[in-house]
């Protein structure tokens, strides 16, 4: 079994509703995760009352194209 190369360290807070922030290796801000468009639709969140962001699925979809 070869060794442990990296290890991400990866902080996560919920800032109320769907809005979560990441503290992520390499960025020097958070990252803000949350709820727009259709999925705020399907989870019932008011987008008139939160800040939309891109979701988790978002971040994966972006990362698998690339």
């Amino acid at each position: 079994m070869s060794e442990v190369v990296y290890e991400s360290r990866v902080e996560i807070r919920r800032l109320g509703g769907p809005t979560r922030s990441a503290t992520m290796p390499a960025e020097s801000e958070p990252v803000l995760f949350g709820a727009h468009g259709a999925i705020a639709e399907h989870y019932g969140v008011d987008v008139n009352k939160i800040e939309p962001h891109a979701t988790t699925i978002d971040y994966v979809v972006a990362a698998a194209g690339g």
